[in-house]
């Protein structure tokens, strides 16, 4: 008995010592929006995607390399040719069709959990949380399937993801778009439609990115800031006095920098994940 009320006695005198943090006031006008590809995060998502589905043994190096060639070229080309954005985007999807949009999202959830956790980088995570703690909603904004950045901004506890969307019917992909991918102008049309939708204020919000694609949607916001940015993007920040972040070191920056190699492995891991999966589906059925 006396053990009793001598723990609710501690237990009353620890409720009433407890100081309580103060609640965060929503900031329901402003927001901010970052990329996710070597801005949020090192490498490629979708590459970091295909290689947790390696380690499951789902596609083999030759389908790998496929990919890599065609996302190749349309580092290269794609982003100013409309023909070669249309053909990455075809090739990709020929990959999908079929596959079950919950599958995706489960093995996006353990992937995420086994290789992409460890590459977020520190720095951006604390810019996204303290738009958090300012009361600010975040958002990333990514040519990724809407799917997989919706599990990253998930996992990073972030408000939600605009993302590439694809067609599904009866819980499968159609092998098709809904729309176009999340690129270039395309961003800036998403987070325009959300603005709108959400009553923001675009000259209070803010945006991240590392590349000079992203100009359109860094231009859209009050606050713009390059962050691990390639050298158009910073010399065009520099120019417009925008503010630099830069998170890498050594090695990681000049390797991160390569646009050929860095897209390449974004391609080829998409089309990667498309062949096992469909293997995959093969293989149960």
């Amino acid at each position: 008995m006396r053990r009793r009320v001598a723990a609710e006695i501690a237990g009353e005198v620890a409720a009433a010592a407890a100081v309580s943090a103060p609640a965060v006031v929503p900031d329901l006008t402003a927001a901010a929006f970052f990329d996710v590809d070597n801005t949020m995060m090192r490498g490629a998502s979708i590459y970091h995607f295909a290689r947790g589905l390696a380690a499951r043994g789902l596609f083999t190096t030759q389908d790998l390399m496929k990919f890599a060639l065609g996302q190749a070229w349309f580092r290269v080309r794609g982003s100013e040719n409309p023909e070669h954005i249309a053909r990455a985007k075809e090739m990709a999807l020929a990959f999908v069709a079929g596959l079950k949009v919950d599958e995706v999202v489960r093995l996006g959830e353990e992937i995420y959990d086994e290789v992409m956790a460890d590459r977020v980088w520190a720095g951006t995570r604390a810019l996204a949380q303290a738009h958090l703690d300012a009361g600010q909603r975040v958002w990333l904004v990514t040519a990724t399937p809407v799917e997989l950045a919706r599990v990253i901004a998930q996992r990073l506890g972030l408000t939600g993801a605009l993302g590439t969307v694809a067609e599904t019917a009866d819980g499968a992909y159609t092998g098709r778009l809904v729309g176009d991918l999340l690129h270039g102008p395309a961003k800036a049309e998403a987070v325009r439609a959300l603005a709108r939708r959400e009553g923001l204020d675009l000259s209070r919000c803010s945006a991240y990115s590392d590349s000079a694609n992203d100009l359109p949607m860094l231009s859209l916001v009050g606050h713009p800031y390059a962050v691990n940015p390639d050298s158009e993007l910073r010399e065009f920040a520099r120019e417009r006095e925008w503010e630099v972040r830069d998170f890498r070191t050594g090695r990681k920056a000049t390797l991160i920098g390569l646009p050929i190699a860095a897209t390449a492995g974004a391609v080829a891991g998409g089309i990667a994940a498309g062949i096992a999966l469909r293997r995959h589906y093969r293989s149960v059925l």
